[in-house]
């Protein structure tokens, strides 16, 4: 079978159609955050993706996709493959490091805007509800009305999407469905996907045809370091069980990072992203170097 389309949840895919877009990248994240009306996003501006950390000796993170709308306001977007505590850490890490980049000497605390982080997990986490969508605010324990403004945390969990579980959102169920219906197996798109004009626009960029043999190969990697990190969480947690011992578990989680980064160095990933993604030190991928 001939590929038609690739899978925009790809890194490859997913960089190209929102990394340079502006429209399209503001359709995305207008239908996809808990925005009111008069919050809706009209302009934005790209940032650099690396987030230089503020300390010294801090640790830089690259981001997916990061901009600025024209209120100051900062968002930050990542597709993520597998769920993870350590996931979950560098969000609160990288979105807390983007609301106190804005702080400048003599600058006023009341001037910081809000930074919202939008995260599309290809992955389950929340196994005790049917909800798919999380959003999160720094809200008080007993009064959810009183929140601190600031910070701002939307997860979604593209396993759990189906097009009849948001009845008023047009917008976000076809965002979502073009998340999560294309891909290497896609022969035909549906018409209202296309009828969109950003969305149209997306899936042309889908077209295996505007990839050269260099993009193809990077996307193939890419999946074999999906499968193999899926195979190694797998091995370990149930390697874990087996010991029946928390300690096992830890021991297992840490082999595991171990294993997809001697894999993730020997497909030829640069370390920043190989630390980024596996947890391990600078100096734990300098040991695993001298092993190859």
């Amino acid at each position: 079978m001939i590929m038609k389309y690739l899978d925009p949840k790809a890194d490859l895919t997913f960089k190209k159609i929102f990394g340079n877009h502006p429209k399209r990248l503001i359709s995305l994240l207008n239908a996809l955050l808990p925005l009111s009306e008069e919050e809706q996003i009209q302009e934005i501006k790209y940032l650099p993706t690396e987030l230089v950390p503020q300390l010294e000796g801090g640790k830089n993170t690259i981001v997916d996709v990061l901009c600025t709308d024209v209120r100051g306001r900062k968002f930050c977007v990542e597709m993520q493959m597998e769920w993870s505590d350590a996931f979950q850490q560098r969000v609160l890490f990288n979105a807390s490091k983007l609301y106190v980049s804005q702080a400048k000497k003599g600058g006023k605390y009341s001037e910081l805007q809000p930074v919202y982080s939008l995260n599309l997990i290809n992955d389950i986490f929340a196994h005790d509800t049917p909800d798919f969508i999380h959003n999160y605010r720094i809200v008080h324990d007993k009064d959810s009305n009183k929140v601190i403004e600031g910070l701002h945390f939307t997860f979604i969990e593209l396993p759990k999407f189906t097009p009849h579980s948001i009845a008023d959102k047009r917008m976000m169920v076809l965002w979502l469905r073009f998340l999560t219906e294309i891909n290497s197996n896609t022969k035909e798109i549906p018409s209202d996907l296309l009828n969109d004009p950003e969305i149209g626009k997306a899936v042309e960029e889908l077209e295996i045809s505007g990839f050269s043999d260099a993009e193809l190969r990077a996307y193939d990697k890419f999946w074999d370091s999906v499968s193999i990190e899926r195979t190694l969480i797998d091995d370990s947690y149930q390697k874990g069980m087996e010991k029946g011992r928390a300690e096992g578990i830890e021991e297992g989680m840490n082999q595991r990072s171990i294993e997809i980064g001697r894999k993730m160095l020997a497909n030829g990933m640069d370390e920043a992203s190989v630390m980024d993604m596996t947890g391990l030190t600078a100096e734990e991928i300098k040991l695993l170097k001298a092993e190859m």
